[in-house]
């Protein structure tokens, strides 16, 4: 679902307020083939043949890496022999959307995936051009609910130099909140007042939208000011800790300013491995788990408990993917590993604060990662020319919400000091020209390497022995002749063992011998 809203939604008309359910329901499933990418495209050329007005189409393919060469959509089989797992969607010219994960692929490398996957999408978009001038309807006109020029004139007039001090007070979000909020208070009062009737509160909450949007956008493009007083390329205080829960297998808390995760590592034996059970084939079994939780209570809101949003799914797969590459084999560590992220605050990027907490949770475990993995999101700000062409821009390190809320781009890359092993790219503009997009690569890798430096300083390396609480694993080899004898008539040896060691006896179902 995910991967099909991003890319989608950027492209409805400024204003289109109209409720729109875009619907994919999987038929069928060869096991070898994921629907992801097939929903994708099969959900641009549903908008396509519409009539409702969309700036589209967009194609999306998966690119694998395999033996050094560029595979497109890669069967389940061949996806585990890849060292790249890249969902590319874009447009006729410019990347919209991309997701997935890579085995410590260097800079370059990526940069050279991406304008390879450009090139693929294009018969795809051909394909659905052709197909809406034959199946197409008409596009109907809707109202667009936007701002009154003169009403919005009119208020630029009244708060412009009172909200521009709020929006750039000193101090915390929440303190940069309440200015805004008294800004609008005052306002709201003088015009209920003037106009009467004619006023209209929705007119005046979509005027502060945009003012506050221009001030946020002009300061950066023109002065390099953002709103916490930082510069472009500037990371917000870093500070971290492992080891901050006395009972529990492995502990981290990362802070990045008003940004919290504290992260938990829990091993288990691979018979506490996560079964799967889907419709397209792939692994059964997955002995790595990260959980991501977002409580109300960490933007400073009440809130329900409820189902796992699909927000917090893929803020935890995003995680997830960024630190299997660095994880050990099974054979070398043959532990089930769960990591939970539990967000004790929120301004920007808490699921790259839950890959650098989770890293440091992980090596305070004892796991021995092959390398330690940070992550930062980078942000953008665009002007365009007359055309619609993008004619300036600045690229952001470490985006707080409202840069997020406001700007154009949330372009997330995490990696080890070896290379990118997880990214994700979200646009609220027509599409990201491939110079920006290299950019922003290099400018995170900087970044990246900055707060290593960091998490490293307080933990260099895993632990070299696993926390006090977590179980110990054995491995003994026996002859897979004997395994009959081990386990004893309707199990009775091998429960008669586990009853007096008070361990967990496993057998590998291989009929290796392995136990």
């Amino acid at each position: 679902s995910r991967l099909c809203d991003r890319p989608l939604r950027p492209l409805f008309p400024s204003g289109f307020m109209n409720e729109t359910q875009v619907i994919g329901l999987l038929m069928s499933s060869d096991g070898e083939n994921e629907p992801d990418i097939l929903m994708v495209n099969a959900a641009s050329a549903a908008m396509m043949i519409s009539d409702i007005p969309w700036n589209g189409p967009i194609a999306g393919i998966r690119l694998g890496l395999i033996n050094g060469q560029f595979v497109v959509n890669p069967t389940n089989s061949q996806r585990g022999e890849s060292d790249l797992d890249l969902i590319y969607v874009g447009n006729e010219k410019d990347m919209m959307m991309i997701e997935g994960s890579a085995q410590e692929l260097p800079d370059d490398k990526f940069i050279e995936a991406l304008e390879f996957a450009q090139k693929a999408i294009q018969p795809l978009i051909a394909a659905q051009k052709q197909l809406a001038k034959v199946a197409g309807k008409a596009k109907k006109n809707f109202p667009l609910v936007k701002v009154e020029d003169n009403f919005l004139a009119k208020v630029r007039g009244m708060v412009h130099n009172s909200l521009k001090a709020a929006v750039f007070k000193e101090g915390q979000k929440q303190d940069r909140d309440d200015a805004v909020t008294a800004v609008y208070d005052d306002t709201k009062t003088k015009l209920s007042t003037e106009m009467g009737e004619a006023f209209n509160e929705n007119q005046l909450k979509m005027a502060f939208e945009v003012l506050q949007e221009e001030l946020y956008r002009e300061n950066i493009l023109n002065d390099g000011k953002r709103a916490d007083g930082r510069g472009v390329k500037q990371l917000r205080q870093i500070s971290c800790t492992a080891g901050v829960l006395p009972r529990v297998h492995g502990s981290a808390l990362f802070n990045r300013g008003e940004t919290q995760a504290l992260v938990i590592t829990t091993l288990a034996a691979q018979k506490e491995a996560q079964e799967l059970d889907g419709l397209t084939g792939g692994p059964t079994k997955k002995s790595f788990i990260l959980h991501y939780n977002f409580p109300p209570f960490s933007t400073g809101e009440t809130g329900r408990f409820g189902n796992t949003g699909r927000r917090e799914i893929g803020h935890g797969n995003l995680a997830e993917r960024s630190l299997v590459a660095v994880l050990p084999n099974d054979d070398d560590f043959p532990y089930a590993i769960r990591v939970v992220s539990e967000i004790m605050a929120s301004n920007g990027s808490t699921s790259m604060a839950s890959v650098c907490g989770g890293c440091l949770s992980l090596m305070d475990a004892g796991v021995p990662l092959k390398a330690p993995v940070a992550g930062i999101s980078c942000g953008l700000v665009t002007a365009n020319d007359a055309s619609g062409k993008i004619n300036k821009h600045v690229v952001l390190t470490d985006i707080i919400g409202a840069e997020d809320h406001f700007g154009d781009m949330d372009f997330k890359i995490c990696g080890s000091p070896n290379g990118i092993t997880g990214f994700q790219l979200d646009l609220k503009i027509h599409g990201l020209p491939i110079e920006i997009a290299k950019e922003a690569i290099r400018q995170n890798a900087i970044a990246r390497a900055d707060i290593l430096k960091v998490m490293t300083t307080e933990l260099s390396n895993p632990r070299p022995t696993l926390g006090a609480h977590a179980p110990r694993i054995h491995v003994a080899q026996i002859n897979p002749e004997k395994i009959g004898a081990l386990i004893g008539p309707g199990g009775k040896n091998i429960r008669r063992i586990v009853e007096v060691s008070g361990a967990q006896i496993d057998i590998n179902e291989d009929n290796s011998g392995k136990v």
